[in-house]
């Protein structure tokens, strides 16, 4: 069964920082393109982040230019997104996707999700 699992969410104070993973399981990601989004409350689903399948080419929204880092380990299955100087405004459910993808690019859709993981940011 192909499965994708986020960890590392939680609570932190403004200005903080959180390492979230995304783990595949019944599939190796080597030839994935991994995205991240979030969706917070009321809000639409926003793509924040993505890296292409050997980590050469990444792409950030805006919002998280400067403050988060994806990066992929293929050795160990795993695709990361370093999050720094989060705001309260980051507060959302983290996902992230994948798409066998063997381009430098990132694809515009994904047919992998995993279940999403609760970032808050908060004082």
């Amino acid at each position: 069964q192909l499965q994708l699992v986020e960890s590392g969410g939680g609570l932190v104070q403004p200005g903080g920082s959180l390492k979230l993973s995304c783990a595949a399981s019944g599939f190796t990601l080597r030839y994935y393109a991994i995205g991240w989004f979030r969706q917070a409350p009321g809000k639409e689903r926003e793509g924040i982040s993505c890296i292409n399948y050997s980590g050469g080419n990444t792409y950030y929204a805006d919002s998280v230019k400067g403050r988060f880092t994806i990066s992929r380990d293929n050795a160990k299955n795993t695709v990361y997104l370093q999050m720094n100087s989060l705001k309260p405004e980051d507060t959302a459910v983290y996902y992230c996707a994948a798409r066998r993808w063997y381009s430098t690019s990132c694809p515009n859709e994904y047919d992998q999700w995993g279940q999403g993981t609760q970032v808050t940011v908060s004082s």
